[in-house]
């Protein structure tokens, strides 16, 4: 399900969030971007596969753990595994029809 919740997002450089079973969108003409979807279906996939709350605390633990390191709130972002993995497969629009199971371990291990 795609929402658009533009007071959620509106002073943000955020696009779309996905907080399972939603897709939340900044703009309402997001919906027709099949490239920002596709990212935020790759997250609902990992959310599923972790039980919806263990991929969010591995999220913020993962978080945090870049920030520690790098010291940059940006690149500790793009630096998590499950970003990573959304960003690196969403001009794939058949990604997910393929995808194995735990396909964002890899990205951890990069």
């Amino acid at each position: 399900m795609i929402l658009i919740w533009q007071r959620l997002l509106k002073n943000t450089k955020i696009s779309g969030i996905t907080i399972f079973p939603f897709i939340i969108l900044k703009k309402p003409e997001y919906r027709q971007d099949q490239i920002l979807i596709n990212h935020e279906k790759i997250h609902l996939r990992q959310q599923l596969e972790l039980l919806i709350i263990f991929f969010y605390i591995w999220y913020v633990v993962e978080y945090y753990y870049w920030v520690f390191r790098l010291k940059n709130h940006y690149l500790a972002y793009k630096s998590i595994s499950f970003e990573r993995e959304a960003y690196a497969m969403e001009d794939d629009l058949n990604y997910l029809e393929n995808r194995k199971l735990w396909s964002f371990w890899k990205y951890i291990l990069e």
